[in-house]
């Protein structure tokens, strides 16, 4: 059975402050990295197997340009600004089954980051490495292995896990998706029922190279700093009809906190348009030792939404209710609508008020091209070693292009502005600048 791996390498380079592509040129990177892919598509593709084994794998080189830059309007002017430049390339390699009742196969990931500009004075913008000196590493490798197995409509992966759950969505907002090293059942036997399950021992952060133990969130240091290696979770999503859903997860850090997640969506035709409604609730409490301290968190996140042709309208309501703030692992994405750019918006007891607006220029001869807007602001809310009530918001603007066809088809262009004020932290404005394209092998 192909058992998780991973390898980090680096080089210093002499030209670690200059501000230019030079620093991509790191030979014995490129060809550890090659070298790796090469493995893992001769694993993947070669290994004997049935028809389906081969004629299902895919293969695909995804390269990812990522620039960003965040300044903060406050506070010493020597630590007010995050910027830094890197190359990605994400090489996946998976096989289809192998025939039979219960069919094998195998996935695997190698991931390169490359440094192209930054310094210790910008570095820590979550694109790169960092050395224990506080410098970006010049470039950093990854790479992951997941064994599966399928019986009928189920599939049990063991290995390298990147799980898409209410109770954890891992962050995948810079080159590289955080992911983790477990066990995962995932079943659609029962018609209009998903069900998953499984348990996560091990992390590994964005830009870490190195697996580690799972964490509460220490949202305003509200939290301790209990570190745990099991991750329990169970739930299902069940089809009421043609489009509304309910759902209901589980989840335990243990010995530090329990989480019970409740969803429901669903839509109907009013006019020339569509309008849908979703509510998503969770309720926290510390589990077993309670290692971390006290939890006890309730939240409830709302949203309408209208889509009418090009346009696209949504806006709700969320609170925090209880003595602490929104429970979740760190390092990872909320799976609620005040998941923002810069802010979550789930300090204890904070109120939000969320509104978000989206074009789709197809219908004015530009297909791929797309615009978002979106704004948010939080009151009421209680931070620790802040005196008083806690406000922000937060003003986020996407623009994305993608290339519809020619020898350029599927190349994607996408800038993304945020600016965050709040009275309890550092205000903030963003820009985020990615250029991808994905090639299929």
């Amino acid at each position: 059975m192909i058992t998780p791996c991973h390898r980090h390498m680096s080089r210093r380079s002499r030209f670690a402050h200059a501000r230019s592509p030079l620093s991509i040129k790191t030979p014995l990177s490129i060809t550890t990295f090659a070298g790796a892919c090469t493995v893992a598509l001769t694993v993947t593709l070669a290994t004997p197997a049935q028809a389906d084994f081969l004629a299902d794998s895919t293969a695909s080189l995804e390269l990812k340009n990522y620039f960003i830059t965040r300044d903060y309007l406050e506070g010493n002017r020597d630590d007010n600004k995050r910027e830094e430049w890197a190359q990605g390339f994400l090489f996946r390699a998976d096989s289809g089954f192998t025939e039979g009742p219960i069919g094998f196969g195998v996935d695997t990931i190698s991931m390169l980051g490359v440094k192209l500009d930054s310094s210790p004075s910008r570095a820590g913008t979550g694109l790169l490495k960092i050395d224990d000196d506080g410098r970006a590493e010049d470039d950093y490798t990854k790479f992951g292995a997941t064994a599966k197995i399928r019986a009928g409509e189920s599939i049990l992966r063991y290995g390298y896990l990147e799980p898409s759950l209410p109770s954890l969505r891992p962050n995948a907002s810079r080159l590289f998706t955080q992911s983790f090293l477990g066990t995962q059942i995932t079943s659609t036997d029962i018609e209009g029922l998903e069900l998953t399950a499984g348990q996560l021992n091990r992390t590994r952060q964005r830009d870490e190279t190195e697996h580690e133990p799972m964490a509460l969130n220490r949202k305003s240091g509200a939290y301790g700093r209990a570190t745990s290696n099991r991750f329990q979770f169970i739930g299902g999503e069940y089809h009421l009809g043609k489009r509304a859903r309910l759902g209901y997860h589980y989840a335990q850090l243990e010995d530090i906190y329990r989480q019970h997640y409740v969803g429901l969506s669903d839509g109907i035709d009013l006019g020339s348009g569509r309008l849908g409604a979703d509510i998503r609730y969770f309720d926290a409490s510390e589990q077993g030792a309670a290692e971390a301290g006290e939890v006890d968190n309730r939240a409830v996140s709302t949203r309408l939404r209208y889509r009418l042709g090009a346009h696209t309208w949504s806006g709700g309501y969320q609170s925090q209710f209880g003595d602490t703030p929104f429970t979740y692992l760190s390092g990872t994405n909320v799976y609620l609508f005040s998941q923002y750019q810069i802010s979550n918006f789930t300090e204890t007891g904070e109120r939000v008020w969320h509104a978000r607006y989206d074009y789709d220029f197809s219908d004015l001869g530009l297909p791929g091209l797309t615009f978002m807007l979106r704004y948010a602001t939080g009151d009421q809310a209680s931070v620790r070693g802040f005196d008083g009530e806690a406000r922000e918001w937060e003003r986020d603007v996407d623009i994305e292009y993608i290339v519809q066809g020619g020898m350029l088809e599927g190349l994607s262009l996408r800038w993304r502005n945020a600016s965050r004020r709040a009275n309890f932290t550092r205000d903030a404005n963003e820009n985020r600048i990615l250029l991808g394209y994905t090639l299929k092998l």
